[in-house]
């Protein structure tokens, strides 16, 4: 595959072209592709997560003097989120470039969004090694830090059960309900299914491995139902 093209893309071409193959590859590529002399990015996944983190805290912490240790946190996690980074590797088309398994390829939803987000740190911790923190940081910059007005200002860093609950309250006087619609998978592999209801009405269902997280799936999407 050729990566010039995502390259000029991200504005930034590497020296050691393996790392940049290494990032966007999962490991389950290589079980197919045995031969290939390739290594997946779950390592460089560690390294990119750790390089994310730091930046985004020395970001937020320079730019909101005056916030506490809690809210800088929650800004953090609400930049650096799987939705968050997933939709970043997304506007940047490196779902177009990821070496999958032939099932992996076939997924779709919140498990392609999973393998995006990681390919996105993996990208981070492989931009770090080639050429080093200030490279990677420029990267982290220009892909994520414009949406940290929007994250405060509308209260996108409230986790989305609690935002919810919130403009539910407040615009239809109503508290939100969640029910397990299904269960499926053995003890550890299991996937929820769950639906959220004001009132009576089923505004929008989630998945999950566990039913907290379902829950959490199923008011994000019950916020963009509701265009809230």
């Amino acid at each position: 595959m050729n990566f010039s093209e995502f390259e000029d893309k991200i504005g930034y071409h590497f020296e050691n072209q393996s790392l940049l193959q290494q990032a966007f590859t999962h490991r389950s590529y290589l079980n197919e592709n045995r031969a290939s002399g390739r290594q997946h990015n779950e390592r460089l996944e560690f390294l990119g997560d750790a390089v994310l983190e730091l930046v985004v805290t020395e970001f937020l912490y320079a730019k909101y003097p005056d916030k506490a240790e809690g809210d800088l946190t929650s800004y953090r996690a609400a930049l650096v989120n799987t939705v968050s980074i997933s939709d970043a590797a997304t506007k940047l088309g490196m779902n177009e470039f990821l070496l999958l398994s032939r099932g992996e390829a076939k997924d779709t939803g919140r498990a392609r969004a999973i393998i995006l987000a990681n390919a996105f740190e993996a990208l981070i911790g492989a931009i770090y090694l080639d050429q080093g923190y200030e490279p990677a940081k420029k990267f982290i910059s220009e892909q994520l830090f414009y949406k940290t007005d929007e994250v405060v200002s509308k209260g996108l860093w409230q986790d989305a059960k609690s935002r919810f609950q919130e403009i539910a309250q407040d615009k239809e006087t109503v508290t939100p309900s969640y029910d397990v619609l299904s269960q499926t998978g053995p003890d550890h592999d299991k996937n929820f299914v769950v639906g959220v209801y004001l009132g009576e009405k089923r505004i929008a269902t989630g998945e999950g491995r566990s039913k907290q997280e379902a829950e959490q799936d199923a008011a994000r999407k019950a916020l963009v139902a509701k265009g809230w």
